[in-house]
């Protein structure tokens, strides 16, 4: 376990890479006529293999996100390119769902009808993707609730629901961002081990965005570190050997899950305190 050296890549092994980018520079043009624009992250090399989950950590206002929306389409790089199994994306990411931090369920429809218009805008019929919505359903414990909305299910609820809401459309990348952000302690293992036992069935691309240094060992196959911003950048590649299938209750106590936290950990630390210093002098 250690450090990772990116390297590039080409022909074959670039289309064996579900998310590809190289060299991504992403800066916003300020607001104000005659300021300097901001860079978000600079000179980023980050692939993702095709079935590999790949979590970023870093402190507040690193870029994590910035880098997840130009995996999706909804952010052009300033510099560098971004590719999709070996082709350069323009414009959104049609083989990435997208489960954002804040919920995207329609507050007047039911789960099931939440989970089914993916595929009824796609023109699948209404029949039919009412019944693959109600088998999603039961894929993530909420048989019994297809039936009520979004009110009157819990936080936890909620977030299975928008889970299949994504995955019914059976995408080839699952970009995650802070999805369990919200939710408790225990509600959060709960849906980090459902998150698991889907991917572990179907193994798709998954670039997972989260501030919990623990929650992402325990779910990633490699861990990717970045800088404090502004300009932000990778700093360290971690893979995590500790075996598969996970719990990720029981993988925690393990004492390799501990040493890798510490040796993560030792690098993530300046960079949250470099954060906050900045944070702290701008008060």
């Amino acid at each position: 376990m250690g450090v990772v050296a990116a390297q590039p890549l080409t022909g074959d092994a670039l289309r064996t890479r579900a998310v590809s980018l190289s060299g991504v520079r992403i800066t916003f043009a300020a607001r104000e006529s005659g300021a300097l624009g901001f860079t978000a992250v600079e000179n980023v090399d980050l692939d993702v293999a095709d079935g590999e989950f790949v979590a970023i950590v870093g402190p507040t206002g690193c870029g994590k996100s910035t880098l997840l929306n130009a995996s999706a389409g909804l952010l052009n790089p300033s510099a560098g390119t971004v590719r999709i199994f070996g082709e350069p994306l323009n414009g959104l990411n049609r083989q990435a769902g997208y489960l954002f931090q804040a919920e995207a369920l329609f507050p007047w429809k039911t789960a099931l009808d939440n989970v089914a218009i993916g595929l009824e805008v796609a023109g699948v019929g209404s029949r039919e993707a009412r019944q693959r919505a109600r088998d999603w359903l039961g894929r993530v414990g909420l048989k019994a609730f297809a039936d009520r909305y979004p009110h009157m299910l819990s936080g936890g609820q909620r977030k299975r629901v928008g889970l299949a809401q994504v995955l019914i459309r059976d995408p080839k990348i699952l970009l995650m961002d802070e999805p369990f952000g919200p939710l408790d302690a225990q509600t959060r293992q709960i849906m980090g081990n459902l998150l698991l036992e889907l991917w572990h069935a179907e193994r798709k691309a998954v670039l997972f965005v989260t501030h919990d240094l623990e929650e992402a060992i325990a779910l990633a196959d490699r861990v990717v570190i970045m800088s404090a911003g502004p300009a932000s950048r990778i700093i360290g590649e971690w893979r995590v050997e500790l075996p598969r299938p996970r719990d990720i209750m029981e993988v925690r106590v393990q004492p390799a899950f501990h040493a890798l936290h510490r040796e993560i950990w030792s690098a993530l630390k300046e960079e949250v305190v470099k954060t906050y210093r900045e944070t702290e002098g701008a008060a």
